[in-house]
């Protein structure tokens, strides 16, 4: 039979690069004291008030086809909240409402690329992004992160990788996995090269509300020199506890939106009224349940580096935000996935390995930040002794 050169572009890009979480929730099915630091799912359930938001909308009969850009009192809360987050009106016209951060970005890249378009995107980087650029048949052009620069993509990085074929520079900040943010000059000088190059500039900021500490977020649509050239993706999967509820935006131009608008109606048509209605009420409120869970995963991150760097050789990257650090285990092993997999073996503790998210990550380990302090000290003490008398 006969198969769309889709298919192949994808092979191996998808559930396979999540091996180690398919490993861990067997091994807890089967009865196992697993300790699953493989995904980032919020460390809460989603908050009652959203959950009564939408089973009101439904009860009202909000269960009908929507249109192709998003429902009003969505667009109305994302106009707002973009609007205090620049300091300038960002009208409706500007965005489009889709089922998460990932159909947002399959969208942006299918209606910005075609077959042999480069995008640009910093390695290592979420696994899924390899996988949204081949889709739309272009090249991923990885560009290294570097420790000494706190894994922030640099622009003269960038610019020893671009060509006439570069469509795009794909940015995620803060970023998964290694918790970087970009600061302003950093935005300012990418988005100066991209203006210089014709390319556009795309920033999944998906962990937005997820700063540690005093750390500061800026947005790649901060600096209104550079809009009409950035597409900014978004949801309230890690924010506001919904990861189930798949519901997501776009802001960009009001050119492109017109533009993406019809295949985003080839898509899907519209997401369900009363999942826009829930996102509403969450985006008209406060940043609580956000600031609460940053808090306590920037905590963790700290048990974590207390209780692994420098045990056996292993060094650990402190994030500036979202749900995961990074621990290197390069002095041990440089197979990310065999120490992974051995680990869970052995410990019942179960972490991604680096090489999920790209080459720039062999070596390392990502640990989610989302399980109880107690289990994170656990899986810490796991950790440290099967560091100190690995023989890989």
């Amino acid at each position: 039979m006969q198969y769309a050169s889709v298919t192949t572009r994808l092979a191996g890009l998808g559930s396979e690069k999540w091996v180690l979480s398919a490993a861990a929730t067997a091994r807890r099915r089967a009865g196992l004291p697993v300790i699953n630091l493989t995904i980032g799912e919020p460390d809460v359930p989603t908050p009652e008030d959203l959950m009564t938001a939408a089973a009101q909308a439904m009860a009202a009969g909000r269960t009908g086809y929507s249109n192709g850009r998003g429902e009003a009192d969505l667009l109305e809360a994302l106009s707002r909240r973009y609007g205090a987050l620049t300091g300038r009106k960002i009208g409706t016209d500007r965005f489009l409402c889709l089922p998460g951060t990932q159909t947002a970005l399959y969208l942006t890249l299918m209606a910005i690329c075609e077959p042999g378009s480069e995008v640009i995107v910093g390695d290592p980087m979420y696994a899924t992004y390899e996988g949204l650029i081949r889709a739309s048949g272009a090249l991923p052009v990885p560009v290294t992160l570097r420790p000494e620069h706190g894994f922030r993509l640099q622009a003269a990085d960038i610019s020893a990788c671009i060509t006439p074929a570069t469509r795009a520079i794909l940015l995620n900040t803060p970023h998964n996995p290694t918790g970087a943010i970009l600061r302003p000059a950093d935005l300012d000088a990418i988005c100066a090269l991209a203006e210089a190059h014709g390319a556009w500039v795309i920033s999944d900021e998906v962990y937005g509300d997820l700063t540690h500490g005093d750390a500061t977020f800026t947005s790649a649509l901060a600096n209104p020199a550079h809009e009409a050239r950035v597409i900014v993706t978004a949801s309230i999967s890690k924010s506001h506890a919904a990861p189930g509820f798949r519901s997501g935006w776009l802001c960009a131009s009001a050119e492109f939106c017109t533009r993406a608008l019809p295949l985003s109606e080839t898509m899907l048509f519209g997401s369900q009224p009363f999942i826009a209605d829930m996102t509403a009420t969450a985006l008209n409120g406060p940043p609580t349940l956000a600031r609460g869970m940053a808090g306590r995963m920037a905590h963790r991150a700290a048990l974590i580096h207390d209780g692994l760097d420098g045990v056996a050789g292993l060094r650990v990257h402190r994030p500036e935000a979202g749900m995961f650090a990074l621990v290197d285990i390069r002095a041990l092993s440089g197979d990310s996935q065999a120490f992974a997999l051995a680990l869970l073996e052995a410990t019942d503790v179960a972490v991604m390995p680096g090489a999920s998210f790209g080459a720039g990550l062999e070596g390392w380990l990502r640990v989610a930040l989302n399980a109880s302090d107690a289990d994170t000290v656990e899986a810490c003490r796991r950790i440290a002794a099967f560091a100190k008398g690995w023989r890989g």
